[in-house]
């Protein structure tokens, strides 16, 4: 039942969503979790607008405010969301994020393709390994057939001819932002901007590696970290449910 939901995972596109399970399965065996993952037909419009539209239409039968959470273009959605429902919203995670939220991996491909001579191959191979590592040539090749995949479904309308922007700024609610040290697509320096819109309750955090898509490679660790952010508000939840049923009962 919706009611039982403490967090939403926001995916931005199918081929991604792979990369998040490692995570949302340690998540679930603490927190009542649910997904939501943007997809769009082919001959149908895209956009950051429609995605949180159809969020919204998806959260719509939650009583209650819910943790967000997401990585990269999902974390922008979520984000976006946040600032536009924040009634709906108790808490929000956001997985390399910069502070320039549509500053994607997306953008590090189109820049590549237009300043070097280089193919389109030749640009995936690339941000495989910024965005993964040295990985062997078959998985190389799954990656690069992966990352072309979602350039065709993510949201986030950038292209060789337009670098689109989002708004940059904090949320009412409290945010946790996560990164990974050796992530040349958000590096600290992006994940350091949030720091200037933080409030006291709010958290920055910074996985040793990993990569881009860290969460991928040190699940615990990361569970670890939103685990603690999320654990007071959880625990007053907690308390109070059962100072209720104990009132209920009395």
């Amino acid at each position: 039942m919706s009611d039982d939901i403490d967090v939403v995972w926001i995916s931005s596109s199918h081929v991604l969503q792979r990369f998040d399970q490692p995570l949302l399965q340690y998540l679930s065996q603490y927190m009542n979790m649910d997904q939501w993952e943007y997809h769009h037909q082919k001959d149908e419009g895209s956009s950051i607008d429609e995605a949180v539209d159809l969020m919204y239409e998806f959260l719509a039968h939650y009583s209650h405010p819910i943790h967000l959470a997401g990585h990269g273009a999902g974390g922008a959605i979520a984000l976006t969301f946040a600032r536009r429902y924040p009634q709906k919203v108790r808490s929000l995670v956001l997985l390399a994020v910069a502070s320039q939220p549509a500053s994607t991996w997306h953008i590090h491909y189109y820049l590549q393709r237009k300043f070097f001579t280089m193919s389109r191959e030749q640009v995936l191979a690339s941000c495989v390994r910024h965005l993964f590592g040295e990985q062997p040539h078959n998985t190389t090749k799954k990656l690069m057939a992966i990352l072309s995949r979602d350039l065709e479904q993510s949201p986030l309308l950038h292209s060789l001819f337009k670098l689109i922007e989002l708004p940059e700024g904090g949320v009412n609610m409290p945010i946790m932002v996560c990164g990974s040290k050796n992530d040349p697509i958000v590096n600290s320096l992006a994940l350091k901007g949030w720091l200037k819109e933080f409030k006291s309750e709010d958290n920055l955090w910074e996985c040793p590696k990993g990569y881009h898509f860290f969460h991928y490679f040190y699940p615990q660790q990361v569970c670890e970290q939103m685990l603690s952010f999320w654990r007071p508000d959880h625990l007053q939840s907690m308390l109070t449910s059962q100072l209720i049923s104990q009132n209920l009962t009395n």
